[in-house]
């Protein structure tokens, strides 16, 4: 018979978000006429803006077509979109040789994990998005260090007490607190990185709703960032892109493995072995998302979903409430001191019929929050604010 992966018994039963979705349908049988409001799950609700969609549409037309048809593509990704992504996202920090376009920030979390294996010590922001813990797991890590991110530290670890690790897992925008690391920060955390010859996983998904010039949107804006970070980053939270699946991952040259072998070597042949490219559409969609008028699109979509956090945190900020993040990312995180986050999470669906996400869900930091997205039709999340209003 065969046998399971014994990794799998470290991992709770459910995955946090299934368990949110369980829940909401367990209270809707109980209440069939409920209406409810959803400020759980990150996932966009506007359409996609029309130079893109135009690109996507395209794309797709051209397949049709004896002329424009193509079959699989570039492993790497398209040599159009590399190089836009190159220049527009990263201001030419990197080559177009180093970007390796996906289908999506999470899938490339996944291939990067088996790419260093379990047998790594690791360090993650606490808070933070469950997949670096629980896809670590699934691959044998057993050293995992939490790195607590409070208000108590401005939500940046205290780095004098983490221990020397292989991989640090970052996030700025942060997920689920909102934080934003400055640059001196971001300093700290790549000199910390080359002192212990580790290698960061600097997930860049909601950078591009930091709205603040004076913050960095890349770690590749800090000094010595090429020779310890790989970066990630994703269509799916500036484009609407969730289920079109868009992304990519910044391998730079510079980065080495302990025996001088270039780590983007070993990440081209897991790349290429196991994965055959992102969609050809997909890609002509984000070619046009980098285009002049599509960028302007973005930018008036990430613009709606940051007006949505801003009239959370100013409708709920005269109420006894601890509430952080809303500002240059779009969700907000709000503390319940001395309850359970599961149990704010449960009087919340209840009382005023709202999903939340509990804040334990993404690290044990994060026990006694709850977090807000800003993903959502405006009239809902004007709706929801007076719902919350009315409950405090």
């Amino acid at each position: 018979m065969t046998k399971r992966n014994p990794h799998f018994s470290a991992l709770k039963p459910t995955y946090l978000f299934p368990e949110i979705n369980q829940r909401k349908l367990q209270y809707l049988a109980q209440h069939p006429t409920a209406k409810l409001i959803s400020l759980g799950i990150g996932d966009t609700t506007e359409p996609i803006p029309s130079t893109i969609t135009h690109g996507l549409v395209d794309g797709a037309a051209r397949l049709g077509t004896k002329e424009g048809y193509t079959g699989y593509g570039q492993e790497q990704g398209q040599s159009l979109l590399r190089e836009k992504i190159a220049e527009n996202i990263y201001h030419n920090r990197v080559s177009p040789q180093e970007v390796f376009i996906s289908d999506g920030a999470k899938c490339d979390i996944g291939r990067l994990q088996a790419l260093f294996g379990g047998d790594v010590s690791i360090a993650v922001q606490d808070p933070a998005y469950p997949v670096y813990v629980d896809g670590s797991l699934m691959h044998g890590v057993k050293q995992i260090h939490y790195m607590p991110c409070t208000p108590e530290n401005h939500f940046f670890p205290t780095l004098k007490t983490t221990p020397p690790v292989n991989l640090i897992y970052f996030c700025s925008p942060n997920n689920p607190t909102g934080a934003v690391a400055t640059h001196d920060q971001l300093k700290k955390l790549v000199q910390f990185a080359k002192i212990h010859q580790s290698i960061i996983i600097f997930d860049s998904a909601y950078a591009h709703y930091i709205q603040d010039p004076t913050l960095p949107r890349s770690i590749y804006e800090i000094e010595g960032a090429h020779e310890v970070a790989i970066e990630m980053g994703s269509f799916s939270k500036i484009a609407g892109f969730t289920g079109v699946r868009l992304g990519w991952t910044v391998v730079p040259e510079k980065l080495l493995f302990e025996d001088g072998t270039p780590v983007i070597r070993d990440w081209m042949r897991l790349f290429t072995t196991i994965f055959n490219g992102a969609s050809n559409i997909a890609q002509q969609g984000g070619i046009a998302a980098l285009s002049t008028q599509g960028f302007d699109e973005m930018q008036q979509l990430t613009q709606f979903y940051l007006e949505n956090a801003r009239l959370i945190v100013e409708g709920l900020k005269h109420f006894p409430l601890e509430i952080y993040g809303g500002t240059n990312a779009p969700y907000v995180w709000i503390r319940f001191p001395g309850q359970k986050s599961w149990d704010v999470f449960q009087m919340l669906l209840e009382n005023v019929q709202i999903v939340t996400t509990p804040g334990s869900g993404f690290g044990p930091a994060g026990e006694g929050f709850v977090r807000l997205s800003a993903f959502g039709h405006r009239e809902n999340v004007l709706e929801a604010i007076q719902r919350l209003q009315k409950l405090f």
